[in-house]
């Protein structure tokens, strides 16, 4: 058992040199590498999330502008309905006036015509009336003429 562990010291005291490098290269890979490794690394996660939360404040200005224009839209959308509704409406209120004066001007002509076919109607009763008076005579006299000259024969 002396012999293995006499065996087992000269190999640890070999082996010293061995594990001093590679700590040595431990520390210096660590130094030189590892940490300029991991602040890169820590660089870019940082302007990733850097970039991820303007990504996201950018998503969320351009959903309140869309909301925006959609609102403008909508009302934009609305004042022109409403125009077009008080446009019809002005239309039909200028169509149902000008039917009201059609119609007054139309029932003014009526009773124009009425008033003339009225009075024509007397005129040609009044010369009916006369013509008649004045052919009663000429048929009176003509068959009391024919008559008188009957008992003449």
């Amino acid at each position: 058992m002396e012999q293995t562990l006499e065996a087992l010291r000269g190999i640890i005291l070999k082996s010293i040199p061995t594990v001093c490098l590679l700590l040595l290269l431990h520390f210096y890979l660590k130094a030189m590498l590892f940490r300029p490794l991991e602040k890169v690394l820590k660089q870019r996660e940082e302007l990733t999330e850097g970039a991820r939360r303007i990504a996201e404040a950018s998503l969320a200005a351009a959903e309140r502008k869309a909301q925006e224009f959609e609102a403008k839209l909508a009302e934009a959308r609305a004042r022109v309905y409403k125009e077009q509704e008080e446009t019809r409406r002005q239309w039909l209120e200028d169509q149902s006036a000008q039917i009201a004066q059609s119609r007054a001007a139309f029932e003014g002509h009526m009773k124009e015509a009425r008033y003339a076919i009225a009075e024509e109607a007397a005129a040609a009763r009044q010369t009916l009336l006369a013509s008649s008076e004045e052919l009663a005579d000429q048929i009176a006299t003509a068959v009391l003429g024919r008559r008188a000259s009957g008992r003449v024969d």
